[in-house]
């Protein structure tokens, strides 16, 4: 596993997280195909918020299980964060929110989470 740091635009927001992007999930919701993102998911362990969970604002639409923090100054989603179905803290990463990730290597899966 490696750890990459991962930041919003303004660099209030900062996190890492430990994985191997290989494949990342590109939904189409109505949220993520707004934002524009390519996810990957990772358990609680994996992830650390080093600095800025006051400058975060929660979001939370439909039937608000999931949380959609963003940074109030300059509006960058980094990550969300739920739990999964033994109740245990799920985090989906904004790969493109973080150092280091090469994007052109990743495969890019499609998700249809319109339908879902």
């Amino acid at each position: 596993m490696t750890t990459y740091k991962g930041s919003c635009h303004c660099g209030d927001v900062r996190f890492e997280v430990e994985l191997e992007p290989e494949k990342v999930i590109a939904c189409n919701c109505s949220i993520c195909s707004r934002m524009g993102w390519w996810l990957a998911f990772v358990g609680s362990e994996q992830f650390t918020q080093v600095s800025g969970e006051s400058a975060l604002t929660d979001y939370q639409f439909g039937k608000e299980h999931i949380h959609h923090p963003f940074c109030r100054r300059c509006g960058a989603h980094t990550f969300s964060h739920g739990l999964n179905e033994r109740g245990e803290r799920l985090y989906s990463i904004n790969v493109r929110c973080l150092a280091g990730v090469d994007l052109e290597k990743l495969e890019v899966i499609p998700h249809d989470g319109l339908s879902a």
